[in-house]
């Protein structure tokens, strides 16, 4: 997971090479090119049947793309590719699986997908060979700088003795030609060490680059820009340590759209992903270094609010329950009026049980709780469940 060190050997940078290459293929001018290539000689370059081959994979991707009304992106064009020559059975099999519960994939659709993967490919594991890899190369580092001074002072005492032997007189020749052999020594030394710490600099900044990004992938919704669950279960128990330190109160709400599933078989999962990221913006809107908003999975979202007793978080997402319930939506593909979009809710006071998974599973039944009897509102976690 190493960062690439140039944007030309990167693999976005091959790929959208490869989408221009076959764009102008779509246009016909690939055929003139080649048409021209052909009447040159071919030492060196492609096969015929190669030339074929890849000519009608693009066409497969182009029909593949167009079937699906898809954007011409590397991202787009990439996931097409592994799902028609089998490259990545992973996204083969979820491709197989979109199609015959709709019978169509849409552009949101690839790109979570796509960060699914991503996220699912840093794991622990991954990170803490990542970190390892740094620290090696500190170590190597720190080596490097050692061996450097440990050099110097060899060559400053290997002077000292030859400077000796010149200030002693006699023949002066033998002992110039150890000075300028023992420094020539000292120059490819030099070298060399510098030569190794600018590698180890190279790399440790891939690795910084390479942390960061798996940090961000592994944190964040691709579709919300929200936290994930994962990046919300770290800051859950950081919140808890802050509470218990400073005795403060601390409360977390489910909050969970109503009938997103027709929302999605009535105006499409692009609409229906669009209603994702308007309801994850009104939460977000009140989310604050206290109180916290991360997507939990599929229509569901989940709030922390330090400072905040159960009651007073109840009024705060109730708040933006009544906001998003008066608001009258509007399918932008078509320009039709949605029903009544809205979001049931649950809370629970964390710290009135005995771990916080505790209190999660009593948010969580207040949720259904709510969705139990009629949706559209927010119901408060009896403490003593």
């Amino acid at each position: 997971m190493t960062g690439a060190t140039s944007s030309s050997a990167s693999p976005q940078h091959g790929l959208t090479d490869r989408l221009a290459r076959w764009a102008r293929g779509l246009s016909g001018k690939v055929e003139e090119s080649e048409e021209e290539e052909e009447q040159r000689p071919r030492t060196g370059t492609a096969s015929n049947r190669e030339i074929n081959r890849r000519r009608q994979l693009y066409g497969d991707i182009g029909d593949f793309l167009f079937a699906h009304d898809l954007d011409l992106t590397p991202i787009n064009f990439s996931v097409a590719l592994d799902y028609l020559t089998g490259a990545n059975i992973g996204v083969e099999k979820a491709i197989r699986a979109v199609m015959m519960e709709r019978g169509k994939i849409t552009n949101s659709w690839i790109e979570s997908v796509a960060a699914e993967q991503r996220a699912d490919e840093i794991t622990p594991e991954s990170l803490a060979s990542m970190l390892d890899k740094v620290e090696e190369n500190l170590g190597q580092f720190t080596g490097l700088m050692h061996e450097s001074r440990n050099s110097a002072k060899d060559y400053g005492a290997a002077l000292q003795e030859q400077a000796k032997d010149l200030a002693a007189g006699g023949d002066s020749e033998p002992v110039l030609s150890r000075l300028v052999g023992l420094t020539r020594s000292m120059v490819e030394k030099t070298r060399q060490v510098e030569s190794q710490l600018r590698e180890n600099q190279k790399q440790t900044q891939a690795l910084k680059s390479s942390l960061e990004t798996a940090r961000r992938a592994a944190e964040h919704d691709h579709l919300t820009g929200l936290p994930n669950r994962r990046a919300f279960e770290g800051v859950l128990r950081e919140e808890l340590t802050l509470a218990q330190e400073q005795h403060e109160t601390l409360s977390v709400a489910f909050c969970d759209i109503d009938h997103f599933k027709n929302i999605n078989d009535t105006h499409g999962h692009d609409t229906g992903d669009r209603v994702l990221k308007f309801v994850a913006g009104l939460l977000a809107k009140i989310s604050n270094d206290r109180c916290h908003v991360a997507r939990h999975g599929g229509e569901e979202f989940v709030m922390l609010f330090r400072g905040k007793t159960a009651a007073e978080t109840c009024e705060a997402v109730d708040g933006v329950r009544e906001d998003l319930a008066n608001r009258s939506l509007v399918n932008r593909t078509n320009g039709e009026r949605m029903d009544r979009v809205s979001f049931s809710a649950g809370v629970a006071n964390v710290l009135a049980y005995e771990d916080p998974r505790a209190a999660l599973k009593a948010a969580d039944r207040a949720l259904y709780l709510a969705k139990e009897h009629g949706r559209n509102r927010v119901y408060l976690a009896a403490e003593t469940d």
